[in-house]
């Protein structure tokens, strides 16, 4: 077993440094001064917002739309309020009367809600809007001046369908704070590494945008609106899948988005609970063997560690694999942190390291199990 154990973590060793690579291989993007591929008087981007009880965060979000560099004209913002119980609505609506750019508020019925609101949220905003690429993100994030201005010129520059954007958390004042940026920064730079290699698997819709024809053309969610989660990743896999050349990261400083930690334990089961219940579903079957090679490694591990401490393994064994293991991975972490200027919580790695093999086995496990979960007062499945 100890042999078997050191073979598969040396094949993710090599598939850690591989995913290196990827992130190096990223380009910063660079705006050029390039001449204007659209018509500067007409609305090019299309920001989409689905907001269920978002009182304490919608106003920030809104000013941080109103402090962006790009031309007002070039953008839009569609919030959809999908049932919110508190000020959400009163904010949104005081707000359009002194926003410096189009702002509407729709509301989704409940005959229009299935298993996903947040889809048929998205779904609505995209039917009324006018620009000619999509830009999604949530109620709780914060976006920085520039965000809109480098999708905007990205799509000038690239022949682009797709493009995915990083998310951080902040504030991260606290240790359960402080380890989500941690491990939030390797599914973030493991979907843009994957995705540069030309295997995108994960993406995340709080900093996501694609054209408004792309999404048409593969029928928007059709065939997983049975889904509560996945508005981003299935999405994805499925504009890959009809424009594999057409997949981007975008790498620049003003694209990061950040949000919220999540303050509670009890809230961070239920939200990764949510994002695995997705796993099964992957119709990729090269994402689905990735899922199960990172669950395999992290089973593995935690396998070797209960055999030490009961005595059955040897200990040079064990912390030949744990090398094998870290090493690759601290320097990936690193340079993503980096990245997210995050990088004083590059120490916080090995803390990350340690507990990983347990969390991926226990929500690895978890998905397997079709249970309903917990998200803003509703459950979900």
């Amino acid at each position: 077993m100890e042999i078997i154990i050191t073979v598969i973590l040396t094949i993710y060793a090599f598939f850690a440094a591989y995913l290196t690579f990827g992130w190096i291989k990223i380009p910063f993007f660079r705006i050029q001064a390039n001449p204007m591929s659209f018509h500067e008087t007409s609305c090019v981007l299309s920001v989409v917002i689905v907001v269920r009880n978002e009182a304490e965060n919608i106003l920030a979000l809104l000013q941080d739309l109103s402090a962006q560099t790009l031309t007002k004209d070039l953008f839009e913002v569609i919030i959809v309020n999908d049932h919110s119980t508190d000020q959400t609505v009163a904010l949104v609506e005081a707000y359009a009367g002194q926003a410096d750019f189009r702002l509407q508020l729709l509301h989704l019925h409940q005959n229009e809600v299935e298993a996903s609101p947040k889809k048929a949220g998205i779904h609505k905003a995209i039917q009324a809007a006018q620009g000619t690429y999509v830009v999604t993100t949530d109620g709780d994030c914060r976006v920085l001046p520039g965000w809109l201005q480098v999708y905007y010129t990205f799509y000038q520059q690239y022949a682009a369908q797709l493009v995915s954007g990083a998310v951080t958390f902040a504030p991260a004042n606290h240790l359960f704070a402080q380890v989500q940026v941690v491990e939030f920064a390797s599914l973030i730079g493991s979907g843009a590494a994957s995705l540069q290699l030309g295997n995108p698997n994960m993406c995340n819709g709080a900093n996501l945008s694609y054209s408004k024809a792309a999404f048409e053309a593969v029928g928007g969610f059709a065939g997983t609106e049975h889904l509560a989660s996945g508005d981003d990743e299935f999405l994805m896999h499925k504009i890959a899948q009809k424009y594999p050349q057409g997949i981007y990261f975008v790498k620049h400083p003003q694209s990061i988005v950040s949000t919220r930690p999540v303050p509670t334990l009890n809230k961070f089961f239920h939200q990764r609970k949510r994002w695995a219940s997705k796993w099964s579903f992957y119709k990729d079957y090269k994402v689905k063997m990735l899922a199960f090679f990172i669950f395999l490694c992290n089973f593995g591990l935690l396998f070797a560690f209960l055999a030490y401490l009961f005595g059955g393994y040897s200990a040079n064994a064990f912390l030949t694999q744990i090398s094998i293991k870290c090493i690759v991975e601290f320097i990936f972490l690193s340079l993503v942190l980096n990245y997210l200027k995050k990088r004083k919580f590059i120490w916080w790695i090995p803390i990350v390291q340690a507990i990983y093999p347990l969390y991926v086995v226990f929500f690895g496990l978890l998905a397997q199990h079709k249970g309903a979960y917990d998200w803003k007062g509703r459950k979900l499945s």
